[in-house]
């Protein structure tokens, strides 16, 4: 798939957008995928930003991209098809623009990673943290004051309608863009990024086992989210959550006949936590390291959940010696296919030293 690869990814695009560019996206329908719309040369400029530094993955402008995310900020069906593919080709564009002024480098070194966000991502408030979800999503949608539950408990019949819905909902958006062939096959990759849930999960896979007679194959992943080192699902209301083992499991298991994603991960997660969660992936592997590892922690203090804002930086922050080490790790220990980079938070600097800190002995 990678053959024996290790690929350096881009970093946090919606913070980079707001911390790097000043474009004030946070707290509105579409947040990065905003600025398909509104600037798209900042946008291209921003994906070029990233491969100077040295990023070989690009991931798409489409996290929080979906029909329903447009409705909200006030567009038509059309508007938001057009949008979603055109995030594709303004991240093709600087592929090419980047090795037009790069001789020595191929665009076939350079992939595209179609971002996909959780069902979560398109709610206000956002639910990708916390995977409170409305029906038929979820239990009940998202309350300040009253109890909320990622769980259906033993409501079996809710549980597999949610399912249904969810697979529903991740398999419209992938249409949009395996319907245009122009699109499709600048697609190297699709992400499927910090995903709350087990039942997500199932719903993702079930989604690609759906089109599997429609589209032509691309490597895929999933990448779960971690906030304070604690995946946000829970059996049943107010009870123990699944372990990051389990999460895992979730991905990968073959007892269901649903297809099993070529690659699997962790990503929006504070860096201190990613050690003992990629320990807990590595035990529902069994010692089996077939699928590459894609990890996207974030940057900076990590992500208050108390506040919802991110914490700055401590002045001794080694994140990007932190995050090689830890990659390097992981490759002697069998991960031979890894693909790793930022999450929030990240910016361009943020990529070049780590690859720099990666590229030393």
């Amino acid at each position: 798939m990678l053959n024996n690869t290790v690929l350096l990814s881009d970093g946090g695009l919606g913070t980079t957008l707001e911390d790097h560019f000043h474009l004030p996206i946070s707290h509105t329908p579409l947040w990065s995928a905003r600025i398909i719309l509104d600037a798209p040369n900042i946008l291209q400029q921003a994906h070029l930003a990233f491969l100077e530094a040295g990023s070989r993955v690009l991931l798409t402008a489409t996290y929080q991209a979906a029909f329903q995310s447009f409705e909200r900020a006030g567009y038509s069906h059309e508007i938001a098809t057009e949008s979603m593919r055109n995030a594709v080709h303004i991240a093709d564009q600087a592929r090419h623009q980047f090795c037009k002024e790069h001789l020595d480098i191929s665009p076939k070194e350079i992939h595209i990673a179609l971002s996909l966000g959780p069902f979560g991502a398109v709610l206000a408030p956002m639910q990708d943290f916390g995977g409170i979800y409305p029906p038929p999503y979820g239990p009940r949608a998202y309350s300040d004051s009253g109890e909320n539950t990622t769980s259906f408990g033993d409501d079996i019949e809710a549980k597999n309608n949610s399912v249904k819905a969810l697979t529903r909902f991740h398999e419209d958006r992938l249409r949009v863009f395996t319907s245009d062939k122009e699109t499709w096959d600048k697609v190297d990759f699709i992400a499927f990024e910090t995903v709350p849930l087990v039942r997500e999960v199932e719903a993702i896979r079930q989604a690609m086992d759906n089109m599997k007679e429609i589209i032509s194959p691309k490597p895929w992943w999933i990448t779960a989210t971690f906030p304070n080192g604690k995946y946000p699902d829970t059996r049943q209301p107010g009870g123990d959550r699944y372990t990051p083992t389990e999460a895992a499991i979730a991905m990968i298991r073959q007892d269901n006949d649903l297809p099993v994603p070529n690659g699997i991960g962790i990503n929006c997660t504070a860096l201190k936590y990613i050690p003992e969660l990629l320990q807990e992936f590595e035990r529902a592997m069994d010692g089996n390291r077939k699928l590459f590892l894609v990890l996207h922690p974030n940057g900076g203090g990590g992500f208050d959940l108390s506040t919802q804002a991110f914490r700055e930086p401590e002045e001794n922050d080694r994140w990007a010696e932190d995050l090689a080490s830890l990659v390097k790790e992981a490759k002697k220990r069998g991960w031979n296919e890894i693909i790793f980079g930022g999450c929030c938070k990240t910016g361009p600097s943020d990529i070049k030293a780590l690859g720099v800190a990666f590229s030393q002995e």
